[in-house]
């Protein structure tokens, strides 16, 4: 059963990677006023990145922290 909660998280975190990555394609081809994206998707993610970078070590351990969690 628990194996079985872990698949779906873990294709949802797949499926929600894979939205992020469409709307970064999709805003860098038609520009940050594509009606059909709810907002500036890459000044979001850079914003977050941002943060992380000014966080010090806190956002370092962060960045492992993601990275680990995406890369497997």
């Amino acid at each position: 059963m628990l194996s079985n909660v872990t698949g779906w998280i873990k294709k949802l975190t797949e499926a929600g990677v894979g939205l992020v990555a469409l709307a970064v394609v999709v805003q860098v081809i038609f520009g940050s006023s594509a009606s059909f994206l709810p907002g500036d998707v890459v000044a979001r993610l850079t914003d977050m990145i941002g943060a992380l970078g000014s966080a010090g070590l806190v956002g370092l351990i962060t960045a492992g922290l993601l990275y680990t969690i995406f890369s497997k």
